[in-house]
Formats: structure tokens, sequence, C-alpha cells
């Protein structure tokens, strides 16, 4: 009986679990679940006969050898930060290893390590990163083996909530790690290329330069870039395109409306509010408005921020109770976090919400003399609380590729990421099974002067 190594017993690995205890009595796994949360992984294990549901502590080197030694492949889901000590004893105990995070230089650094020991460290096997990668290349090689010639790749992906689900006038709910919603776009200025020419998007513009993306049956979202476009120019393969951009979505309306804390401050993670555990909304947001003491504070806000009263974002934001003379409760506590509390208390999921993935893409390319554009879209909603649309798409691609290298049908060796034929075919077809499949659509290009 193979073992499969489950490290993390987060919301995101519901899905993948139930993947390998649905396919453990045929394929003759044992699926051992570890978390520093008992109760998490048992609810996850459930009273499967093929599962096992233990405390672990990652961080613990002995005992975290010790597992991996007596394992057949082991998946990390741990935050990205721990997985080098995980792959470094994936390398000494000759262990297959997957990840969904990002790869790190640190990671790409331990190649010829995870080569020479004959095993493979698969990154980026999730959602964003990791369907996207997948579905991008798909086309891409497709062009590409025709003839064709790729001019511009834009790629957009939003954690969203479905439209049934939709009950606020932010038209979003946390789908996700709250914080990073909070953090999103922090760190550096976005960058990218179009039509040939270096593009920079400092933090505080970010939210204000969006692109409008319409999908069919879902209607309009707007995009942001993301941090760092340029590198996924090497990933794929495409180190002279003329184009290269990806970015985030939201419904429309959501980015200026979050501008607005930006440009406050209210998303900064560096400092403590002194006093944090006294403050309720209203004082937490006019501490970062100038004094007055004639005038509200939903009116120097206004002033400060200029917005009218009219304004469609001032709804989002009293809703939001902003200025409501709630306790936030939270001691020596950074502007990011206690917006994000604040968040928390209005954008929860309600117990039969159910949220949605939605990514799009943009190919332009020149076959045979001519312009062409293709564009290829997926929207896959989620089941329920514990199935979630995030947990489906981030977990069925780890699952079905654990699946594949243990039974041997990848022949890789070292790092990776699953822009490969062999990776990303029986992946994305499989995953079609499940209701998580692109329509792709030649369209008549716009061509810039």
């Amino acid at each position: 009986m193979k073992k499969i190594l489950v490290i993390g017993a987060g919301r995101s690995s519901s899905t993948m679990i139930k993947y390998f205890l649905d396919h453990s009595s045929q394929q003759n796994w044992m699926v051992r679940v570890g978390d520093m949360d008992l109760a998490s992984a048992k609810d996850k294990v459930g009273n499967h006969p093929n599962g096992q549901a233990f405390v672990f502590d990652a961080l613990n080197s002995n005992e975290r050898a010790k597992e991996i030694k007596d394992s057949d492949i082991v998946i990390s889901m741990l935050p990205a930060r721990f997985h080098m000590e995980v792959v470094k004893d994936c390398i000494a105990f000759k262990k297959d290893v997957i990840t969904p995070s990002y790869i790190t230089d640190q990671m790409k650094a331990l190649n010829d390590q995870v080569a020479k020991a004959g095993i493979i460290a698969m990154n980026e096997m999730g959602l964003d990163p990791g369907i996207d990668h997948m579905s991008a290349m798909k086309i891409l090689d497709e062009i590409e083996d025709s003839g064709g010639c790729i001019k511009g790749f834009e790629s957009f992906t939003g954690g969203l909530i479905a439209p049934e689900s939709d009950t606020n006038p932010w038209n979003y709910k946390f789908t996700w790690n709250p914080r990073n919603v909070v953090l999103a776009g922090q760190g550096g200025a976005a960058k990218f290329i179009q039509q040939g020419q270096y593009k920079y998007i400092s933090y505080n513009n970010l939210f204000r330069r969006t692109e409008i993306i319409e999908i069919e049956g879902y209607g309009k979202f707007e995009g942001y870039a993301n941090r760092d476009s340029l590198r996924y120019r090497s990933i794929y393969g495409l180190e002279n395109i003329p184009t290269i951009y990806r970015g985030t979505l939201r419904k429309i309306g959501f980015c200026r409306a979050w501008n607005v804390f930006v440009k406050l401050g209210l998303t900064d993670d560096s400092y403590v509010i002194e006093g944090s555990e006294n403050m309720t909304n209203r004082d937490f947001i006019n501490s970062f408005l100038a004094y007055n003491s004639h005038d509200s504070v939903e009116l120097k806000f206004r002033y400060q921020l200029g917005i009218e009263q009219d304004d469609y974002i001032w709804e989002k934001l009293v809703w939001l109770g902003i200025f409501e003379n709630k306790k936030i409760g939270l001691k020596n506590a950074t502007p990011a976090q206690m917006l994000q509390k604040i968040l928390e208390d209005k954008w929860s999921l309600e117990p039969n919400d159910k949220d949605m993935i939605v990514m799009w893409h943009k190919l332009n390319y020149k076959l045979d003399g001519q312009e062409k554009e293709i564009r290829s879209y997926m929207t896959y909603i989620g089941k329920d609380q514990t199935y979630t649309a995030m947990s489906d798409t981030v977990g069925l691609p780890v699952a079905i590729c654990a699946k594949m290298i243990l039974n041997k049908k990848i022949s890789l060796k070292g790092v990776h990421l699953p822009i490969h034929k062999e990776i990303y075919l029986p992946v994305l077809k499989e995953l079609e099974e499940y209701g998580m499949f692109f329509t792709e659509k030649q369209v008549k290009p716009v061509l810039y002067s």
C-alpha cells in the first residue's frame, strides 16, 4: 500500500484529501493527514478506513523526517515559507513532493539535488499558480505547433462570490485568506510589458489602473495588475513577447472603492496603532483624518478623499460600518489588521454561500501573415462551505498530479512547474470531469497603431 503524506489540513486541502480517499481503495493508497490542529485533520479524513489523521508539527525536524521517510509522496500544504525544509527532507529520503505555492529562487537552486535524488519537486500546482499555467500553455503550444508567432498574452484570475450568493454592495466576500486580500499588491511596483513598452504601477495607483473584461453569462469584471508579470516570459518561453500582463479580477466598482483604504493608509501593515484595543470602527477611521472640532467623521472623510455624498462608493463604505461605534478589540494591531477585522465582520461567507473562480486568457498571435486572437475563460462555482471553488481548483490539480506521479505517468525529475504536455494535458482532461473546463473563442483582434 502506497502512503500519501499530506502536511497541512487547511481549508484549501478539503477537496484534495477527499480525492485521495475516494480513490484510495482502487489505487491502494493510505492517506495520512498531519496538522497542528488535530480536529481539522480529523474533519477532513472522517472515518475513512484508508485515512489517518494525526497531530503533526511540521517545524519539528525529527518528527518531519520520520513521517517523510515513511511515505511514498509528500504533499506540502504549508505556508510557502516552510516548503524548503520539507523539500530538503524529501531529497534526503528520495520522496517526490508537490506544493501549490509559487516557486522561489531558493527552491529553484535545489534543482540539481532534487534531480540527483531521482525525484520530482512539483511547484505551482494549484489554481493560480497552477491551472493558469496549464490552460495557457495548452493554447501557447497549440499556436506554436501550428506555426504561429505569439505577440501578446494576458491572463486574469479572481476568487469571487457566486452570483446567487452576491448579497452586498461590494459584490465581494472573503473566499480565501483575508490577510492576503488586505495586503494584495504591496511589496513593490507591478511590472508588465504592453506593445513593447515596459509599464510599472506603484501600489498607490494600482487599484485605479484597471482593465475591463467581459465574460459571457457573467458580465463585466475589472482587473488590476499582479506584482510581476515579466517573470512569466521565461516560464512560458516568451522572452521576446511584446505584451505580457497578468492580474486579479474583481467585480466592477470594487477597485475604486478599495483604493480609498489605500489612499487613507488603512492597508499599512508596518506599524502598530497605539491604544488599538480601545478603538471603535469610528475611532480607527478618525485617527487617519485631520483634526476638526466642528465637522463629523463622515464629513471629514468625504472632504479628505474627495467623495461626494451621491458617489456610489459612499454606499459601499457606509455599508461596511466603518463609521459605527463598534469596538474592534485588537491589541497592538496594525492598520491592516484593524481593517481586516472590520471587513471580516461584513465579508464573511454565510452558511449557504458559494464562491466562484473566474479565469480569463487573451492570446494574440500572427499566423500565415494574419493577426489573430484567442480568448479563453473558465468559471467554476463551489459546492458548499467545505468543498469551495477555491478548495476544488487548488486541491484537484495537486491530487491528480500526485496520482500521476505514483503511477509513474510523469518521467520528469528535478524542480518543475506544470508547463509540460505530459503534465498539463492529462490534468486538464481530468479536471473537465469535475466541471472545470475552458471555453475558447477566436475573435477579431484589436490592432494597435
